[in-house]
Parts: C-alpha cells; structure tokens; sequence
C-alpha cells in the first residue's frame, strides 16, 4: 500500500509541475483543433471548420487556399 501511495503522490507532482509550467509560460496548449488543418476533406481543403472556434492560423490558410485552388501548403 505504501508503495502506491508514494507512486500517486510522485506522479501527482509531476502532473502539477507540467501544469505550472504550461500556466508560468503562458503559451495555449495545441490539441486537435490546432492540428486539423493538416487534414483535407475530400476536395483537398482543409478542415477548420471541424472546430467550434478555428484558430486564425487555420482560417487564413483555408482561404488562401480557396484563392489558390488549393495550391497552397501548410507550414
């Protein structure tokens, strides 16, 4: 039992200092809405509107690629 609760308390620091250091850096987290506009639809087009709230990255993307005829790629 003791070695559990050593186990839970170390990963419970851990855990801890990931979020204080994501919240001291302050930078967003990037989750799947920031990586779906790699993804394309069956047109080629990218799929930011797969998200409630597209970043602005994704949406300039997707309109520069419909002024392009889906020519341009993502970096």
């Amino acid at each position: 039992m003791n070695t559990f609760l050593v186990t839970l308390a170390v990963f419970a620091v851990a855990l801890a200092g990931m979020a204080i250091g994501v919240m001291l850096s302050g930078r967003r987290i990037k989750g799947s809405c920031g990586g779906l506009s790699s993804f394309k639809d069956h047109e080629g087009n990218s799929v930011c509107e797969a998200c409630t709230n597209p970043s602005t990255d994704c949406t300039q993307r997707r309109e520069r690629e419909a002024a392009t005829g889906g020519a341009a790629t993502g970096g």
